[in-house]
């Protein structure tokens, strides 16, 4: 009995100092006046998200939204319930900040926040954007988002700044990703697919690191149309038409390279290529060399080690992305494989294609004749033709510069309907000086060039391919990967 004596005793003394001790507690809301109680659950939140308590932070912040509506801490409440689920991180959790933040845009469009608002809902894309070869969904997204940022708030300099590097990013791995589909149609012998989205490639990311590359490869599936053609039989005269058309679509890819992208690794292919199919080598502006040198620099190398670490993360590598220019914010008409077939067709039945106002040379055919023309007539003489290279192959190819006589035609002959009218000279070659001119000062409509836009000389575009190159050193030099 006496021994229970001192235990009760004890027991009652920690009732006691426990007793007192709550009586101790200070309340944050006894001391401070009743105005400002909202602002002390702010401030309470805030502790708790600085401690990485988010789930307290944002039951404290709910209180306050829902019990003073009218204070002036709400827009910051709202805004600070969507950065607790933006720090938190998860896949979860990212999908409810960008609700958040979205509401926050549409209950406070006009504050400087929402332009930070948007930023992160661009962001919580960028982070769980994966590589070219997977998922893509996140980064046609962050494109998007990054887009809808620069052009609903261009005065929030310091975020469009930002946001404008990040999209060129994005816009990078998209590039990578519709180059590498391009490439696979290509190995798969399908050319007009192929054809469609290097085209499109070029067309939406110019500022593309392997933009090079796409266009040589471009350059490549039109000749090898060429080639098919010419293996198959067929009437030679639609034959050359299209031959003519994929010819030029072809230059015009190689020539891009050497004009856009002179201080890239495919400019000796593509020269190689135009002097095969005996076409006129560009050379570059000025301002092209420049543009396209700051291109250059502005990219960076991968290390070793972060190449090795690649392989074992689910983020793509960027390095490669341009820091200068500025990107795609609209993007251009979709190149699809039907509309490249239809192009070869019009192209190998002379019809002009859309929007085309110049005249086709009508062919002679069967079929009905066309509006307001005459039925032909059995005993009425047929035009005499030149005959093509195709059908006479040992004829030599017609000069379109050679001056022809007027001959006095015959009022009652029946005739095509082409256009009589002297042909238009061709267009001097934009970045073709001729022999002779003072490069300072001749340009393609004979007016004094500027300094960005005057032709390069050869010696010039080799200076600057080799000072562009001298971020490879050591190992680099043999080794490109």
């Amino acid at each position: 009995m006496s021994r229970r004596v001192p235990v009760v005793l004890l027991l009652g003394l920690l009732a006691f100092a426990v007793g007192c001790t709550n009586k101790k507690v200070n309340n944050p809301l006894a001391n401070v006046g009743s105005k400002q109680p909202d602002k002390v659950l702010f401030d309470r939140a805030m502790d708790a998200m600085k401690h990485n308590r988010f789930d307290v932070a944002r039951i404290t912040l709910q209180t306050l939204i829902n019990t003073y509506p009218d204070s002036e801490f709400i827009a910051r409440a709202k805004l600070a319930v969507a950065d607790s689920w933006y720090a938190e991180g998860g896949g979860t959790s990212l999908t409810q900040a960008e609700i958040e933040y979205k509401d926050f845009e549409t209950f406070f469009p006009n504050m400087p926040e929402a332009a930070e608002a948007q930023l992160k809902i661009a962001n919580i894309h960028y982070q769980q954007m994966e590589k070219p070869d997977r998922d893509y969904t996140h980064a046609m997204r962050a494109e998007d988002e990054y887009r809808q940022l620069i052009q609903q708030y261009p005065d929030n300099k310091k975020v469009v700044e930002e946001g404008k590097k990040r999209l060129l990013e994005v816009q990078e791995v998209i590039a990578e990703r519709e180059y590498r589909v391009g490439r696979f149609y290509f190995l798969r012998q399908s050319y007009p697919a192929s054809i469609a989205r290097l085209r499109s490639l070029m067309d939406k990311y110019p500022l593309y690191s392997k933009a090079d590359e796409a266009l040589f490869l471009l350059g490549q599936a039109y000749e090898t149309e060429i080639a098919i053609i010419r293996s198959k039989p067929g009437n030679e005269v639609q034959k050359a038409r299209m031959i003519d058309d994929f010819s030029k679509n072809a230059t015009d890819a190689y020539s891009r390279i050497l004009t856009r992208y002179p201080l890239t690794d495919r400019t000796v292919d593509a020269k190689a290529r135009l002097e095969a199919m005996h076409q006129p080598i560009p050379r570059p502006t000025k301002a092209a060399i420049a543009q396209n040198k700051a291109e250059e620099d502005s990219r960076r190398e991968a290390s070793t080690v972060s190449k090795v670490m690649g392989n074992f993360q689910k983020h793509p590598d960027v390095a490669q992305a341009a820091r200068v220019g500025e990107p795609t914010l609209v993007d251009p008409e979709v190149v699809s494989a039907t509309s490249v077939v239809q192009e070869a067709t019009r192209a190998m039945m002379g019809t002009p294609a859309a929007g085309d106002n110049s005249v086709a040379i009508e062919t002679v055919g069967k079929g009905a004749p066309g509006p307001d023309q005459a039925a032909p007539r059995s005993d009425t003489p047929a035009p005499e033709t030149a005959a093509t290279p195709a059908d006479n192959p040992t004829a030599p190819a017609a000069d379109p510069n050679e001056l022809k006589p007027n001959v006095a035609a015959d009022p009652n002959e029946l005739k095509p309907n082409v256009d009589n009218t002297p042909a238009a000279a061709p267009p001097t070659q934009v970045n073709e000086l001729d022999k002779g001119a003072n490069p300072a000062t001749a340009t393609a409509d004979g007016a004094t060039a500027s300094a960005g836009s005057e032709t390069a000389s050869e010696k010039e575009v080799d200076e600057a391919m080799s000072s562009s190159k001298k971020k490879k050193k050591g190992l680099r030099k043999v080794v490109p990967f």
